[in-house]
C-alpha cells in the first residue's frame, strides 16, 4: 500500500498578544495572515477587539476601504481577498465571515479552510481568531478554535500517492492566533480539531485509493494499521472461513462472483474513563458497508456509472476512521465498529436475480437486482449489531442511487426507528458542519419490498421511493433497538475542491459520529 495515513497539516495556538510565542509557534517564515472581516451596512469592519495593526505581522490589520469597493468585498460569508505585500512579507487574506449575529461555527470552519487555499505557499499562515467574534465563554472559544483547525487541515488535504510529481506547494502550517481568548479552551479546541479532521483524512486515504489496491482483505490490513496505535481500540478480523461459519448469507451472496475474498472487521473500544449510567456504560454500535468495488454484479453497471465505484465502501471507510479517533477525543461511551467488506463482482459464481439469500438472524432476502447489495451485507452488519444489544446502533452506507436524486450531492438521507436518536444525529451533524435530512420509514411502502418466495425481496418499485424501500429493509434488522441509517450516497464524493471538501472520498460522518460520540459521553461542547 502506498502511503497511507500520511501525515497532515500541523495547526498550533498562540496568543497574538504574545509576539515571542506567536514566533515560536510560526517557526517558519509567514507567509499570509487570514483576517475574519464582518459584513456591515457601510462596507466591512474588524472585530472590535482586533488592534489596527500587529508588529510581529509588521502588516495592518484592516482592509483597504477603497480597495475592498474596487474589488466587490462587503464582508460576505464565502468572500476572500487577498492583498499581497509591496516589502515581501505575508500577505493579507481578508476572510468574509458575514454580518454580526450571523457568525455561526460553520464560518470558522469555512474561513479556515479559505486561508489555506488562499495563502498557496510553502511556510506558515497565521489566523487571526478574536474573542469577540468567536463568542463569550471557554466553551465558545473552544468551538471556533476547533473549527478552524479543521477547515484548515481538511482544506489541505491531498491524495498524492500514485502521483510522480507532487501537488504545488501550500502552507505547511496554521498558527491560530488568539486574541482575548481563553487560551487552555482555544488550545484544546486547535488540538480536538486536529485529530477530527486527521480521522476525516484517514477516512478519505481508504476511499482514495484505487480498487485493485484497496481489496477486501487490502483494507483489513489497513485497518489493523489504522487502529493499532489507537488507545483501547481492539481489531477482529474474520476471514471467509469465519464468515461461513458465522452465517452471514448476505456478505458471502454478494461476495460470490469476486476472485477476492470477503472480510469482516469487527472493532471495540473500551473508554478508560467510562461514563456510567444506571449502572452500566452506554454501548454504541456503527455499521459501515464496505463494497471496496461495485460493478453491480450481473446487475452490471455502465461503464460511467463504475468509474467512481471504489467509493463504495465509504461506511466502512467513516466507522474506522471514527473509532481511531475515540480515545484522543475523551469518548466516554464504548463504541462498536462493524465493516462487512467485499467486491461485488460478476464472475461464474455470481448470485444470480432470483436467488434467495440467508442473513445470520434467519431472515431470507430474494435477490432481483444484484447492483442493490449494499443491503445484503448491511443486513449481517445489523444482525451482528442487534445480538450486542447496544443502547444504539447508526449504520452509514453509500447506499442508494434515490438518495442523491431526492437530496443532491451534499445532503445525506436520514431514517430511523427513534425519533430522539434522530434527532440526536441531525444535530450533531448540524454541530460538525455535515448536512443531513430526515426521510420517512413509510409504513405504506413496506408492501413494496414484499417478496412471493422469501421474507423480503431487495429492490422496491421501480423509480418509486428507492431509499426508503432500501432504508425499511434495513430496519427489519435491528429489532427494536434504537436505530440510525445515513445514506451518504451523494456526500461520500466530491467532484470539485471548495470549502472543506477536495475531489474524491469526503470522509462525510466522521464528523458527524465523533461530535454524537463525545455528546453521548456527557462533553459540555458537544
Amino acid at each position: 500500500m502506498n502511503k497511507l495515513f500520511a501525515p497532515r497539516l500541523e495547526v498550533t495556538f498562540a496568543s497574538l498578544d504574545d509576539e515571542l510565542a506567536l514566533a515560536e509557534a510560526a517557526a517558519a517564515p509567514v507567509v499570509a495572515f487570514g483576517v475574519p472581516v464582518l459584513e456591515a451596512e457601510d462596507g466591512s469592519a474588524l472585530a472590535d477587539d482586533l488592534p489596527d495593526q500587529v508588529s510581529a505581522l509588521a502588516q495592518p490589520l484592516a482592509p483597504d476601504p477603497q480597495l475592498c469597493a474596487s474589488q466587490g468585498f462587503s464582508g460576505k460569508v464565502g468572500q476572500v481577498m487577498v492583498v499581497l505585500s509591496s516589502s515581501g512579507g505575508p500577505a493579507a487574506v481578508y476572510l468574509g465571515c458575514g454580518e454580526r449575529d450571523e457568525i455561526a461555527t460553520e464560518v470558522f470552519r469555512r474561513t479556515g479552510a479559505a486561508l489555506v487555499r488562499a495563502a498557496g505557499r510553502s511556510g506558515v499562515a497565521v489566523f487571526v481568531l478574536p474573542a469577540a467574534l468567536a463568542g463569550p465563554g471557554p466553551g465558545a472559544h473552544r468551538s471556533a478554535a476547533q473549527a478552524v483547525s479543521e477547515g484548515a487541515v481538511l482544506a489541505a488535504y491531498r491524495f498524492s500517492s500514485h502521483k510522480t510529481k507532487s501537488d504545488s506547494a501550500q502552507v505547511e502550517r496554521v498558527v491560530v492566533a488568539g486574541v482575548g481568548l481563553d487560551e487552555g479552551a482555544a488550545r484544546e479546541g486547535v488540538a480536538n480539531g486536529n485529530r477530527v479532521a486527521t480521522a476525516v483524512c484517514a477516512a478519505r486515504d481508504l476511499v482514495n485509493e484505487p480498487p485493485s489496491s484497496m481489496t477486501p482483505r487490502r483494507l483489513a490490513e489497513a485497518a489493523a494499521q489504522l487502529l493499532g496505535p489507537a488507545s483501547g481500540v481492539t481489531l477482529e478480523i474474520w476471514d471467509e472461513d469465519r464468515i461461513e461459519a458465522e452465517r452471514l448469507g448476505g456478505l458471502l451472496g454478494v461476495a460470490r462472483g469476486s476472485a477476492e475474498p470477503p472480510r469482516l472487521l469487527r472493532a471495540q473500544y473500551e473508554p478508560p474513563s467510562p461514563l456510567t449510567v444506571d449502572g452500566r456504560v452506554p454501548h454504541i454500535v456503527l455499521v459501515g458497508k464496505g463494497i471496496t468495488f461495485d460493478s453491480g454484479g450481473l446487475s452490471l453497471k455502465g461503464a460511467e456509472s463504475m468509474m467512481t465505484m471504489k467509493t463504495d465502501m465509504s461506511g466502512a471507510a467513516t466507522v474506522l476512521a471514527t473509532v481511531s479517533a475515540c480515545a484522543d477525543l475523551g469518548v466516554r461511551v464504548r463504541v462498536s465498529a462493524i465493516a462487512p467488506v467485499t467486491e461485488n463482482m460478476p464472475g461464474g459464481k455470481a448470485t444470480k436475480p432470483g436467488d434467495v439469500l440467508v442473513i445470520r438472524d434467519g431472515q431470507t432476502i430474494e435477490v432481483l437486482n444484484t447492483d442493490a447489495e449494499g443491503r445484503l451485507v448491511l443486513a449481517d452488519g445489523l444482525s451482528l449489531a442487534a445480538e450486542l444489544q447496544p443502547d444504539a446502533i447508526i449504520d452509514l452506507a453509500t447506499l442508494t442511487g434515490a438518495a442523491v436524486v431526492a437530496l443532491g450531492g451534499s445532503i445525506a438521507g436520514l431514517f430511523g426507528n427513534d425519533q430522539a436518536l434522530v434527532d440526536k444525529v441531525r444535530e450533531a451533524g448540524s454541530r460538525a458542519g455535515e448536512a443531513t435530512w430526515q426521510l420517512p420509514l413509510a409504513k405504506e411502502y413496506r408492501s413494496h419490498i414484499k417478496s412471493e418466495v422469501a421474507d423480503m425481496k431487495n429492490i422496491g418499485k421501480a423509480g418509486q421511493a428507492g431509499a426508503i424501500a432500501a432504508a425499511l429493509l434495513l430496519e427489519r434488522f435491528v429489532g427494536e433497538i434504537p436505530w440510525v441509517h445515513i445514506d451518504i450516497a451523494g456526500p461520500a464524493r466530491s467532484d470539485e475542491d471548495e470549502g472543506v471538501l477536495t475531489k474524491g472520498g469526503t470522509g462525510f460522518g466522521v464528523r458527524t459520529v465523533l461530535e454524537l460520540l463525545r455528546a453521548y459521553g456527557g462533553d459540555p461542547t458537544a
